[in-house]
């Protein structure tokens, strides 16, 4: 997925050239769930034995799970120069980051009080793990690690913990099943920059699961929610259903540099498809779309107006390129966009659940994995081919190293 982070700029993104953020609906149960996730979701991972195995490495942006954590995410991703390059950026972020916070914190407050996300991934992370010692007990144990770019735990935490851990054998597992320079390219980066200084010797060997927008269990996940939320309506209502898969938008100038995202996407939402053997009419949409320079379209809140005006009553959104709730689907889908919807009279307006804790999405992780470390390559062949009109150098520099990983088991 491309960055979910448009609400986080306000009228600065316009300057920037990216994305913005939303998150979720009242939930108490956030609340009672987020203590275990607030102290080290890295030490509640590494739990089990130390000392051998093989680590994976759950990246993903993270998100802050209390209100008081809003700031340091904020800070950390304006001065991230791999998604955005800033004049005097050392001097502006933070001075966005402050402006920005306290409209943020009302978002948050609007959602629960927080972010689910590292709940969520903390989830998949043990289910993961548990599959992967049954289904390949050859690289067993095996021990999943988070790494948030924005939010604790962030790399450098979670680089500490594995070498507590003395892991040898590390596995860097996106949590963007589509590919974009502005997520996975941006964690990679930042686990190359922090990996050289906690491992200078190189002792840990490294491999990368870049991407995997049509894997099978990937995609009957979806189906499975699909489905589910299709299910909801009377047989005469569903079969007019319209299906919006919605994944966040890129600005054109990224897309025009060569970002395979728009691509991986639109595989995606084709595979799921046919997984549900086209049972419905359906759309590709990009919704957090800002600014006056062109973006990829159309816009989800534009097609929704627009099939409303045309008569359709029953909309299906599909957060298609998320797989745990966050400010984007719980904020962005649910309470805007279904503000816009029941405005227009869209009466049977639904979102599909997010992937979560769908076992057939946590048995996905699993297969993603035991294939990736039988396959013994460090990285995939899309990985190795920067964007024709890239122009950041760190992302060459990243992807010789990972490609250079010498691999034996």
């Amino acid at each position: 997925m491309a960055h979910p982070i448009r609400p986080l700029f306000g009228r600065a993104w316009r300057y920037l050239g990216f994305p913005r953020t939303h998150s979720l609906p009242p939930n108490t149960a956030l609340a009672q769930a987020s203590e275990p996730t607030r102290r080290s979701l890295v030490d509640t991972a590494a739990s089990r034995s130390t000392g051998s195995g093989t680590g994976i490495l759950l990246m993903n942006m993270g998100g802050p799970t209390t209100l008081d954590e809003v700031h340091s995410f904020l800070y950390r991703l304006f001065m991230d120069r791999d998604l955005m390059q800033l004049p005097f950026q050392s001097v502006l972020a933070p001075w966005i980051a402050k402006r920005r916070t306290p409209s943020i914190i009302q978002q948050y407050a609007e959602i629960g009080g927080g972010s689910p996300i590292g709940r969520w991934t903390a989830q998949q992370g043990e289910g993961m793990v548990e599959i992967l010692d049954k289904i390949s007990p050859e690289t067993a144990p095996h021990k999943y690690y988070i790494a948030f770019r924005y939010a604790n735990p962030v790399t450098e935490t979670a680089l500490a913990q594995i070498k507590r851990d003395n892991i040898k054998r590390v596995v860097a597992f996106t949590q963007y099943p589509q590919h974009s320079c502005s997520t996975t390219g941006s964690s990679l980066n930042e686990l190359y920059r922090q990996q050289q200084q906690s491992d200078p010797n190189r002792e840990i060997t490294w491999s990368v699961i870049d991407r995997w927008p049509t894997h099978i269990g990937l995609v009957k996940a979806f189906a499975e929610r699909i489905r589910a939320k299709l299910d909801e309506y009377s047989p005469e209502d569903r079969k007019d259903a319209v299906i919006l898969f919605s994944a966040h938008s890129l600005p054109m100038s990224v897309v025009n540099r060569g970002d395979t995202y728009p691509n991986e996407v639109a595989a995606t939402a084709e595979a799921v498809m046919k997984e549900l053997n086209y049972c419905n009419p359906y759309r590709l949409v990009w919704q957090s779309k800002v600014g006056p320079l062109p973006w990829l379209g159309p816009q989800t809140e534009q097609a929704i107006r627009g099939l409303a005006e045309r008569g359709h009553k029953n909309l299906v959104l599909v957060p298609i390129a998320f797989t745990s709730d966050h400010i984007e689907t719980l904020y962005e889908l649910d309470l805007e966009y279904g503000q816009v919807a029941k405005d227009l009279g869209v009466t049977g307006f639904k979102r599909a659940e997010a992937l979560n804790d769908s076992p057939t999405f946590i048995q996905a992780m699993a297969d993603v994995v035991k294939a990736h470390l039988h396959a013994n390559e460090p990285i995939s062949k899309q990985y190795t081919l920067r964007c024709p009109q890239c122009t950041n150098e760190q992302c060459g520099v990243s992807r010789d190293f990972f490609g250079q990983q010498k691999l034996s088991w």
